[in-house]
This record gives structure tokens, sequence and C-alpha cells, in this order.
């Protein structure tokens, strides 16, 4: 069988921003210094100390007394931070609802290094979170990278056993991920994230499951499809439209991180990159204007209905009304993000008060 992936992915700060950040005021805290005596031997014909025969000893004790000492710094690194014991609380909780969800839903849970090596990473060249990577040389003169993300690790892993898991595999995890990236409203440089991940199901019914399994964790933290709701695209949507516009298979990953930025800037912010492609305006023009779409209906009109996007999204639809969670989801053409790499379902859960940033996401097959 052939070996797919399918994860969700749900960042702890976004989730639980709001009652997990506080600040604190450190007071009296008490400062110890640590005195040692150094022991001689003095007597004519025995051993002296370096202390006794350095003549300049109480010049050199002076000098070291004027140099003032560093003061210390009580914030945690720029990006990172401390979780006080009413904040474990919080965490701990948070942490065990997505285990029970996880848990109710038949995955085991799995770990890995949060150290790893850097060409785990940098395989594949040019991806933003090869940029963003926490990397060094360590003393054995190995290349190493704290992990930016855990599908590399999971991959790793799995590889390892050389097809010896039986599948499909149903394993989930709670990493601490790093990367050093501008910090914005509720993403830090360290983050923990909830992820499960399914191999070895081909179709879309572990997509559906892993949306139930989204759903189930919001109610049971009291929200509602009135609270959030959870955008669902498919990479052949786009890569159907971009065939049909004559767009080069060479050049979708390009394109599609390029239409990503049109829901932040104008289309003349981008027109030199449009340019370096070999794309006409009135091509990505189109293209947006494909991607406004809002139903599966509506794509059909544009695809046509032997579509093979359509027929996928279709029977996704048809599995989230069985599994009672389709007043959460929503068919949304303009997701991309993340479509240069995904290949099959991509979903972004969303607030619908549109307070906040992307809740939680995407997929892998």
């Amino acid at each position: 069988m052939k070996l797919s992936s399918v994860a969700i992915t749900m960042l702890a700060s976004y989730i639980s921003r709001e009652t997990m950040t506080s600040a604190f005021t450190i007071s009296n805290i008490a400062k110890r210094s640590i005195h040692s005596t150094p022991w001689y031997l003095a007597a004519e014909g025995g051993r002296t100390s370096n202390a006794v025969s350095d003549k300049d000893l109480m010049g050199k004790t002076k000098k070291g007394k004027e140099k003032k000492k560093a003061k210390l710094d009580t914030n945690p690194p720029k990006g990172t931070r401390d979780f006080y014991p009413e904040d474990m609380r919080q965490r701990t909780w948070l942490f065990q609802q997505w285990k029970d969800v996880a848990k109710t839903y038949g995955f085991s849970e799995y770990d890995a290094p949060v150290l790893e090596s850097e060409s785990l990473y940098t395989r594949k060249a040019g991806e933003e979170v090869t940029e963003q990577l926490y990397n060094f040389v360590d003393k054995g003169d190995r290349a190493v990278a704290l992990r930016p993300e855990m599908t590399p690790s999971l991959a790793r892993m799995v590889m390892a056993k050389k097809g010896g898991l039986n599948l499909p595999l149903k394993w989930f995890s709670i990493p601490q991920c790093w990367r050093y990236e501008r910090m914005t409203r509720g993403r830090r440089r360290e983050h923990f994230q909830w992820n499960m991940d399914v191999w070895g199901v081909s179709g879309v019914e572990a997509e559906a499951e892993l949306l139930s399994a989204m759903v189930d964790f919001f109610q049971r933290v009291g929200l509602s499809a009135a609270d959030v709701g959870i955008k669902v695209n498919s990479r052949l949507v786009i890569s159907e439209v971009l065939t049909e516009l004559g767009i080069p298979e060479d050049k979708f990953a390009s394109t599609c991180v390029l239409v990503d930025k049109l829901d932040k800037v104008p289309i003349d912010a981008i027109q030199d990159d449009l340019a370096a492609l070999g794309l006409d305006r009135s091509v990505v023009e189109k293209l947006t204007t494909v991607l406004t779409n809002k139903s599966v209906e509506s794509i059909a009109s544009v695809l046509g209905p032997d579509s093979e996007a359509v027929k996928e999204l279709t029977k996704l639809m048809e599995l989230c009304k069985a599994y009672n969670i389709e007043d959460w989801i929503l068919f949304d053409a303009s997701v991309v993000r993340g479509l240069a790499y995904y290949t099959g379902i991509v979903f972004e859960a969303f607030d619908r008060t549109g307070e906040l940033r992307a809740i939680a996401g995407w997929t892998l097959r």
C-alpha cells in the first residue's frame, strides 16, 4: 500500500494565548556568594601556594573587585516564555484535552528528539522553514537543528522501520517546535502544537476523521460552529485550473506562493514576481477569479462534473455530513497556503469574528 500521511496541527499559542500569557514581577531574589579558601603549607622547605608567593596579589585582587559583574537578565530568551505553576496548570489541562480526543479516535502517542540532523529539513531547499532554522554545528562537528516541525521526524521514524510497521498508522504528538522568525501577535519563536497523523490511507476518509476530531476538541472546550469555522480546499482544484490556463507544472509551487500573497497585497505589488515566472497578469487575474468560489457546486460549474477535484471534495463533504460536522465545514478555493507541497485536501480552522489568526490546519498526503 502506498504510504501517505495526513496531519492535523494545532498551535497551543493560538488556542490558549489569552489564558496562557501572563506577566510576573519577581522580588526579593536571594543572592548567594560562594567562597573558597585555599589551604597551603607555608613551613620552610614545604610547598607554597601561588597566592603566597605572588607579591602582586593585592593589586590583582583590587583590580578584580573593580570589575562590575554583568547583571543577570531574568527574562527568558526573546521569543520564548516561562511557565509558572498557574500557567502549567492551564497548559496541562489543554494538553490533556488534546490527548483525550486523540485517544478517543484510536491514536497512539509518539515523540522524537527536539534536536535533529539539519539535513532532515534542508533536503527541500527553498522552503520557508529552511530559512527559519535554529541550526548550529555541535562539538562533534555535526550540523544539527532544533526541530521546526514534527512531520520530518515522523517520516524518519517510519522509514527507519523499513516497512516493519502495520498500516494504517494513527499516531499523535504534542511537540515543542522552534523557528527563528519575526514575531507577530500570537506567534513566538517556540511553540507547542498538537499533531495527529495518519499513514497508509489514500482516500479522504483520513481527512474526514481528522476534521471530526478537530470539531470534537472545539466542542469539549466550549466552542461551537458559530465561533469557529473550517475552510477546506484541494490541491487538485488549483492544479486543474493552472493546467487549464496553460501554466506548466514546474511553476506550480511558485504560482501558489504568489496567489497566497494576494490575500495581503494588491496584484500590482507582485507584478515583478509574475514577470520573473513568465506569467501574464491576465492569467493570475483569471486564477484569482476562480479561487473566489465558495461552494463545491460553483467550482464544479468551472471544472466540470468529471473533475477529480470535484469528486474528491464531494466525497469529503458527504463524510463530514455523516460525522455530523457539516455546520463547521465550508469550501473555500482561496485556501492555497501549503498547496505548494501538500498534495491532497488542505483545511484551515478560523475564528469567525476575524479577531484571531488561523487556529489549526493542514493536511499532507
